[in-house]
């Protein structure tokens, strides 16, 4: 389970320097590896999306923790 967090971890963040390419400078990085509505890139965005919905998992498994300890009143540890 951990590889396929860590893979779709990896697709998503691929997944948000696109879009950061796209809102900055208007250039579509996966369209212009694979080509524009390509099957290629029509793939890597459903993968994107599929890894974005799996990724909601450990968010809302981090927020349950963090609200089980805030309930304890157990304070987050301080990192430095």
């Amino acid at each position: 389970m951990k590889i396929l967090n860590l893979v779709t971890l990896l697709l998503v963040i691929v997944g948000g320097l696109n879009w950061g390419l796209v809102g900055a400078f208007d250039f579509d990085l996966v369209a212009a590896l694979f080509g524009d509505g390509s099957a290629l890139s029509r793939i890597v965005y459903v993968l994107v999306g599929l890894s974005a919905l799996w990724q909601i998992m450990p968010f809302l498994a981090a927020l349950k923790t963090d609200e089980a300890r805030a309930e304890a009143g157990v304070r987050a540890p301080v990192r430095s």
